[in-house]
């Protein structure tokens, strides 16, 4: 299986348990990978056979506007669902990092989720 990499892409968006961390987007940083076939890509040499991961970084860099989350956990579902309903990945694993703790360097979540076939 082929897989398709995003690290650490830079969003800002609002989630945190209080009304306060959710009054303002907030920096985080988001890895997926996305399981997809790529070898008609390969061997044609067109984007339209495989995924668009400029397409794919594009989206989420807005995904958050107008949007909040409380827990991370949701966010970090939502975006698994948004990937694979827009790119069609077979499989997308998802993790966010969050900036929250000052003794830490980050909190993470992540979650793979599969297309059903």
């Amino acid at each position: 299986m082929s897989k398709i990499t995003i690290v650490d892409l830079e969003v800002f968006y609002c989630v945190g348990v209080t009304e306060a961390e959710r009054a303002r987007p907030q920096r985080l940083l988001l890895t997926v990978d996305m399981n997809f076939d790529f070898t008609s890509a390969a061997v044609s040499d067109r984007i339209e056979k495989t995924i668009d991961y400029y397409a794919v970084a594009q989206d989420l860099l807005k995904f958050g506007e107008g949007r909040s989350w409380k827990l991370v956990e949701k966010l970090v579902s939502s975006v698994a669902d948004r990937v694979l309903a827009e790119f069609k990945p077979r499989a997308v694993f998802v993790e966010v990092k969050k900036f929250t703790i000052p003794q830490a360097r980050f909190i993470s979540l992540s979650l793979t989720r599969s297309r059903a076939r």
